[in-house]
């Protein structure tokens, strides 16, 4: 697979509107959770499956939970948002409270999870969709648990796809957790992606 490179200038514009995207998302989680949550700047970069597998942390057959959605407009994407397995309880356990039951908490796992993937992604490709001026309509959010590998598998075809990872910290008073959201683009989408970065860039810096 050919790498995929963006100039400096259009990888600091889409860190900065995934960070605007990534502060929503934040807010909203901090009224779920009752505790201020606070998200890094995430940080990006473009791999493919098996260089996106290994970052997250495939050794021992490490399992993760992964929710999964797919946006069609502007351009076509998978979106996945990604837990360590031993994490997504900690936040589970945010959203119910310190009270319930492990086993409970597990069969409510899928349903928080659910929850908090459709937040999060929906605030990063909105806030795409918003400052491209352009519309990104989602599906209803998928669990997965399995290994990184299985999750960025499980969501459609191979082809010659790129991923575009966000690794964002999401850090509560008592707990700091990692976070990956994964864009799985194909060479179109990927090209589409550009396109849309180069006319943001355009809009706010006027003619060259």
């Amino acid at each position: 697979m050919s790498t995929f490179n963006l100039s400096e200038l259009q990888h600091d514009a889409l860190v900065e509107i995934f960070n605007i995207g990534v502060g929503h998302a934040a807010k909203s989680m901090s009224e779920i959770v009752n505790e201020k949550v606070t998200m890094s700047v995430p940080s990006i970069s473009f791999l493919n499956r098996a260089e996106a597998a290994e970052m997250l942390g495939n050794k021992d057959s490490a399992r993760v939970c992964g929710v999964s959605q797919h946006y069609e407009g502007a351009f076509k994407t998978e979106a996945i948002l990604m837990f360590p397995e031993d994490k997504s309880l900690d936040i589970v356990r945010l959203m119910v409270g310190e009270s319930v039951p492990l086993k409970e908490l597990t069969e409510m796992e899928q349903e928080a999870l659910s929850e908090i993937g459709n937040i999060i992604l929906n605030s990063c490709v909105g806030t795409l969709a918003n400052i491209f001026a352009q519309e990104l309509s989602g599906s209803l959010p998928e669990y997965h648990v399995g290994t990184s590998e299985e999750i960025l598998s499980a969501t459609g075809g191979q082809g010659d796809t790129v991923v575009l990872m966000l690794h964002i910290d999401f850090i509560l008073e008592k707990h700091q957790i990692h976070g990956y959201v994964a864009f799985i683009l194909d060479l179109t989408a990927l090209q589409d992606l550009q396109d849309q970065v180069d006319r943001y860039l355009a809009k706010i810096m006027g003619p060259a």
